[in-house]
C-alpha cells in the first residue's frame, strides 16, 4: 500500500505507516494532539448554495515520514470553519489564514499550522480558514471560497472582544490558491455573493492587509490551469475570466498588500500573478511590498524554504507588519 494515507471518519488500519505515528500522532480521524481544538463553524446551518450536499471532511496524510513531519490536506469540504490558534502572549492582532491546494484540497501543515505557529510566536492570533472547494458540488461553486472568506472575516471581527484582537489590525494571509482567496476577500470584500444570514453579516469584510504569498491571480493568460478549471470550470467566457482576475479588480481601495513569490516558480507563473497583482497595486496608488526569492520554486511555505534565502519571508512579513503598527514589534522599546 502506498504511504500516503486517505483518512476519513471510519480509518482501519494502514500499512506502511508506523505503528507509534497511527498511536500517537494521528487519531481516526486524522487529527493530532497538537491540532486546535477550539473551531468555529462559519454558517449556522447549511452553506450558501448547499442544498443536497452532503460531504464529509476527509484529510490526506501524504508525508512519507509522517514521525518526522506532516503533510495532510483535507478535501470533501461540507462544513466550511475557522481553526483558532491563539498565542501565549497576544499582540492583539488577527490574522485569516488562507492555504493553497489548487482549489482541488486544502493544505494543513505545509501551508497552514506551520504558518500559524510562527505568526503565533509574534503575538498573531491566526484564524486558519478551511473554505469550501468550488468542485464539489455546490451552486455557484465558484464564489463558495469568496463567500466563506467574507464570511470569516466577519465572524473574527463580531468576535473580537472575545478573542482579544482589534478588528483594525485584523488582515488575511493566503498561499496560492489561498492567495487567490485572499486576493479575492482584498478586492471584493463588499460584493455581494450571499445573503445575510444573522447579524454577523453587518461586520466590515475588509481586511486591513492582505499578504499574497506566490499567489494565484489571474484566470487569463498565464492561469494556473488547475486552479481556473476547478474555479470556473472548462472554456469560461472572457468575461468570467475577467471577473476573476483579482488583478483587475484592484482600487485605490484595496488594503495594503505584501507580495512574495520565488522567480523560478514553474507552477504558477510569477509575471502573470504575483508581479501582475504588485504592478495593480502600485498603479492603482495602494501601498504594497514585493519580495522575488531567485530560488524557492512553487509553495515553499516554511518547512521548504529552510536553508534558502525565502526561508527570511516570515519575518520580511511580520516586519512589514510592524512597521504599519497591525502588529507590535516586541523587540521595538515601549513608548
Amino acid at each position: 500500500m502506498d504511504r500516503r494515507t486517505v483518512l476519513g471518519l471510519g480509518v482501519t488500519a494502514l500499512a506502511g505507516l508506523s505503528t507509534r505515528t497511527l498511536a500517537e500522532d494521528m487519531n481516526a480521524q486524522g487529527m493530532l494532539s497538537t491540532d486546535p481544538t477550539e473551531i468555529v463553524p462559519l454558517w449556522p446551518g447549511t452553506p450558501p448554495g448547499g442544498e443536497g450536499v452532503k460531504l464529509e471532511a476527509r484529510i490526506v496524510e501524504r508525508s512519507d515520514d509522517a514521525v518526522a513531519f506532516h503533510d495532510r490536506y483535507v478535501d470533501s469540504i461540507g462544513t466550511p470553519l475557522l481553526a483558532v490558534f491563539r498565542p501565549d502572549k497576544p499582540d492583539g492582532s488577527a490574522v485569516l489564514l488562507a492555504p493553497g491546494g489548487g482549489y482541488v484540497r486544502i493544505v494543513i501543515d505545509k501551508e497552514g499550522e506551520e504558518t500559524a505557529r510562527r505568526l503565533n510566536a509574534s503575538g498573531v492570533t491566526v484564524f486558519m480558514l478551511r473554505y469550501r472547494l468550488p468542485g464539489e458540488g455546490w451552486a455557484d461553486g465558484k464564489d463558495v471560497p469568496l463567500q466563506d472568506a467574507q464570511r470569516a472575516m466577519r465572524i473574527i471581527r463580531a468576535k473580537a472582544q472575545k478573542y482579544g484582537i482589534d478588528p483594525h489590525r485584523t488582515g488575511v494571509l493566503g498561499f496560492s490558491a489561498g492567495g487567490h482567496v485572499a486576493a479575492s476577500l482584498a478586492t471584493r470584500p463588499y460584493d455581494t455573493v450571499y445573503r445575510p444570514v444573522d447579524d454577523v453579516d453587518s461586520e466590515d469584510a475588509r481586511p486591513a492587509f492582505a499578504g499574497l504569498m506566490y499567489p494565484v491571480i489571474t484566470m487569463g493568460p498565464g492561469a494556473h490551469m488547475g486552479s481556473r478549471d476547478k474555479l470556473l470550470g472548462p472554456n469560461p467566457p472572457q468575461a468570467l475570466i475577467d471577473a476573476y482576475s483579482c488583478e483587475n479588480l484592484v482600487t485605490r481601495k484595496t488594503p495594503p498588500s505584501f507580495v512574495c513569490f520565488a522567480a523560478d516558480d514553474d507552477t504558477v507563473p510569477p509575471m502573470a500573478n504575483g508581479m501582475a497583482m504588485f504592478n495593480a497595486l502600485r498603479n492603482a496608488k495602494v501601498s504594497a511590498e514585493l519580495h522575488v526569492f531567485e530560488e524557492g520554486q512553487h509553495g515553499f511555505g516554511i518547512r521548504l524554504a529552510e536553508g534558502k534565502p525565502a526561508s527570511a519571508w516570515p519575518d520580511l512579513f511580520l516586519h512589514w507588519c510592524y512597521s504599519h503598527g497591525w502588529f507590535r514589534d516586541p523587540s521595538a522599546a515601549p513608548a
